[in-house]
């Protein structure tokens, strides 16, 4: 019954607002309606300032093109609003995304990996990226791991030392593994970078690159969502499969610029909803929504 309802009320809203966010709130389903703001979208409206959120396309998290722009989308709203603030969330490269958050042109930039104390900023020369951002409790990511060409002989057998010297393509500004990036740093691998994660593939495919590291399901869906030809879609999915060995799960984080006057109340409301969202099951609920209505 409450999906039948989810369902219903998810239609009737797109029809009039085309978007729309919702989440139980005890039992009661709360549907907030979204409308154009700036270069983005705008939520619960109301006299005090929108927090203005940046983000990317990063399938299937979360996406301009996605069926209800990904779960990370509608969770990251329903989480601000059940604290009564209004929501701003602008799609951006995620070099650009970066540097608005670390430069304190928006509140949050998400979603984020978890950053180590020590990983540099490329936007404020000195400085880390932790003295320029604070994270938020975790919520639920995925794996990350390797590609290679289909048919390639595995190369990494589960150590990372056994990827010394190797050509590995990774996306400017992620953060992946505090392992693979602290050795990445360190000069141990031969790193070639894409500007994102469909340019990684490409790399990979066409053997500018023995590797590519990220989110496996992140890098398929990129292509399949991608506005590239059906034929060279094809041809890059054909092309690419998952090493053996996985290098983690990473847990994904809201990260808050501390150049905004608020962000200490920001990160007490964001891991208060988040601590709710969780004991109630509605975050898994959210995740499990934008699976099986969408795909």
């Amino acid at each position: 019954m409450r999906l039948f309802i989810f369902i219903l009320l998810l239609f009737s809203a797109n029809a009039v607002a085309g978007m729309n966010v919702g989440y139980f709130k005890d039992n009661i389903y709360q549907v907030i309606q979204g409308k154009t703001y700036k270069n983005g979208l705008l939520f619960n409206a109301n006299d005090s300032e929108p927090v203005h959120i940046v983000t990317l396309d990063w399938p299937p998290y979360i996406g301009n093109q996605l069926c209800n722009k990904g779960w990370v989308f509608q969770f990251t709203v329903a989480l601000l609003i059940e604290r009564g603030y209004s929501v701003y969330i602008e799609f951006l490269p995620w070099a650009r995304a970066v540097r608005a958050a670390e430069l304190g042109k928006a509140d949050i930039l998400m979603p984020e990996y978890y950053i180590e104390d020590s990983a540099p900023s490329d936007t404020v020369e000195g400085k880390t990226r932790r003295e320029l951002l604070a994270l938020s409790n975790p919520f639920p990511g995925g794996e990350i791991g390797f590609l290679k060409r289909k048919g390639d002989a595995d190369r990494f057998t589960g150590n990372l030392l056994s990827l010394k010297g190797q050509k590995i393509g990774v996306v400017r500004g992620y953060q992946n593994t505090p392992e693979f990036d602290a050795m990445m740093d360190n000069n141990e691998f031969t790193i070639i970078e894409a500007v994102d994660d469909l340019q990684l593939v490409k790399l990979l495919v066409g053997k500018r690159v023995d590797l590519i590291i990220g989110d496996p399901k992140v890098l398929k869906f990129t292509v399949s969502y991608s506005e590239l030809p059906r034929p060279e879609k094809a041809t890059l999915l054909r092309n690419i499969e998952r090493e053996t060995h996985s290098l983690q799960y990473n847990n994904l984080y809201f990260a808050l610029s501390k150049q905004s006057s608020r962000w200490r109340t920001l990160l007490g409301d964001i891991n208060k909803s988040l601590y709710q969202f969780n004991n109630s099951g509605e975050t898994e609920r959210i995740v499990d929504m934008g699976i099986t209505e969408c795909y």
